[in-house]
């Protein structure tokens, strides 16, 4: 009889959305995994698929996406871990991506970006502006698939499901049955925010205008019926690619419809609904001593102190309990997904093997906390008073200068670097060498 294997989840280029991933399975009670893009390109998912009893190793029952840069991904993955994908759909796989997972799927001029799995692109934004949406959308639901969201939302059929999308890309949608829209935008929900901007808190008169004046579009208009989860088939297997984030914590429409997914997917049962609130601020720590864990602790420590620092200078807000809003331009992402990383970190027990790995590099990891906390300190207090001194001296801090400053500390607001990547790469690394073999939560 095949052994079973969880449920795998690209780690790579993932961060907070990795781990937002990852607990969400493990809250539902799955078994499940994090593995690199390497490990695909070595084989980890062309296990045999079929029924029990079948000789071979297992395939997992699913492969998950999460958000992040997709053509990171797609780099970390190679040609060999790209390949290795499609042929698992071909042979009878499941593949569910979100945001950055769903754009990894399409198809791009370049292969080396992408799977070719889904005939769709990526299409761009009418302006840059317009990809800084977050918050919960009203959506109109298909509900003629089994793909489609559960039996409790179709029993309101016809009203509107609310589901959250953080800084999502979008499809360039074709006309061609090969791809199902099982769900597209309608309406913002109640916390929507475009960028720093609330915008159920501006009146509609003032939206036209500000088109009138300067003319630029800050209503959600663009996003009227626009695909937002779709679904369709490559080989034997099928894909659903969604730009909203099913994983979310604390919300109930998403939640449902992820856990009908993972039923039609993967064939598995989760033993909830819902996936309970991610409270980051309570990471209670797991390590064997608070000696070897100190330069992690420090690290989360001054990071924590950065983001309260940050809130009160009015250049971050809080969004979640799990997340910071930002205001445009500002590193926040970056931010969010090493606080993130480090909470993780903190409150997993250590393997053997992540020791020692953590034995290797503590004096390099607490020389670059110690550095980056101070340089970010100096950063943001700076674009503080650049943003103070503005209209009478506007020309007070040098913007180059502060630009440089950013890309040593945080590297490329889209592809990383800096001093901080460096710090979320071995941050990351502890987690994926310490996570559980295959344990869903308690």
């Amino acid at each position: 009889m095949q052994p079973a294997q969880p449920i795998h989840i690209l780690w790579d280029a993932s961060h907070i959305w990795g781990l937002m991933a990852w607990r969400a399975l493990r809250a539902l009670g799955l078994p499940c995994r994090l593995v690199k893009g390497q490990e695909i390109a070595e084989g980890a998912l062309l296990g045999k698929l079929g029924p029990p009893g079948a000789a071979g190793r297992a395939a997992p029952p699913l492969l998950v996406a999460p958000g992040g840069n997709a053509r990171l991904k797609a780099l970390a993955l190679g040609e060999a871990g790209r390949a290795a994908i499609r042929a698992y759909l071909e042979q009878g796989g499941a593949y569910l991506g979100f945001c950055g997972g769903a754009g990894l799927a399409l198809s791009h001029r370049d292969p080396r970006e992408g799977l070719q799995l889904c005939p769709w692109s990526r299409a761009a934004y009418p302006q840059r502006l317009h990809h800084l949406i977050s918050g919960h959308v009203r959506v109109r639901a298909s509900f003629g698939d089994e793909l489609a969201p559960p039996p409790s939302a179709r029993a309101r059929e016809g009203a509107l499901l609310s589901l959250p999308v953080w800084w999502p890309g979008r499809f360039a949608a074709e006309e061609t049955e090969e791809v199902r829209v099982l769900a597209a935008y309608a309406a913002p929900d109640a916390d929507f925010w475009l960028a720093d901007m609330p915008l159920q808190r501006i009146p509609a008169h003032v939206f036209e205008t500000w088109q009138a004046l300067y003319g630029v579009n800050l209503s959600a208009d663009f996003l009227t019926d626009q695909p937002l989860v779709v679904c369709g088939a490559y080989g034997r297997g099928r894909y659903v690619l969604s730009y909203s984030h099913l994983e979310t914590p604390q919300s109930p429409d998403a939640n449902a419809w992820l856990s009908h997914l993972l039923r039609r997917l993967a064939g598995l049962e989760p033993r909830r609904e819902d996936t309970p609130g991610w409270e980051l601020d309570k990471a209670v720590p797991a390590w064997p001593d608070d000696t070897s864990a100190a330069p992690l602790l420090d690290a989360l420590r001054r990071t924590r102190a950065l983001l309260d620092m940050a809130v009160e200078h009015h250049l971050f807000f809080r969004r979640a309990p799990w997340l910071w809003g930002w205001r445009a331009g500002l590193p926040g992402a970056a931010f969010n997904n090493l606080h993130a990383a480090l909470c993780t970190a903190v409150g997993m027990t250590p393997s053997e093997r992540a020791l020692e790995y953590w034995r290797g590099i503590r004096p390099r990891f607490a020389e670059l906390a110690a550095l980056f906390a101070a340089g970010a300190e100096g950063y943001l207090l700076a674009r503080r008073l650049a943003e103070t001194l503005s209209p009478t001296l506007p020309d007070a801090v040098d913007r180059r200068g502060l630009d440089n400053q950013r890309e040593a500390l945080f590297g490329h607001p889209m592809h990383g670097g800096g001093l901080m990547e460096e710090l979320l790469t071995m941050t990351e690394e502890l987690i994926y060498l310490s996570q559980p073999e295959c344990a869903p939560t308690p």
